[in-house]
């Protein structure tokens, strides 16, 4: 029975090696695409959600100040 246990052992270490490889290829096949999508990405000038959300503050920022100009020219309009 010997021999018979010895094909299942190294039946299984070939097949945890094997997954030791797959795993390894996944990794690297998903750093690939990241790295493809980052360059195809900054190919095409587009902007980061941190840039997008500064400039909607600041455009929020500039509504605002003009509401309040127009509110105030408003009222000295209405004085005159």
């Amino acid at each position: 029975m010997q021999p018979g246990n010895r094909i299942f052992d190294d039946l299984s270490k070939l097949m945890t090696n094997a997954m030791g490889v797959a795993h390894g290829a996944r990794t690297e096949a998903e750093t690939a695409v990241k790295s493809l999508m980052d360059r195809w990405f900054a190919d095409r000038d587009f902007v980061t959600r941190e840039e997008f959300d500064a400039v909607r503050a600041m455009a929020q920022k500039a509504r605002e100040e003009n509401e309040a100009l127009k509110a105030r020219i408003e009222a000295l309009e209405a004085r005159s």
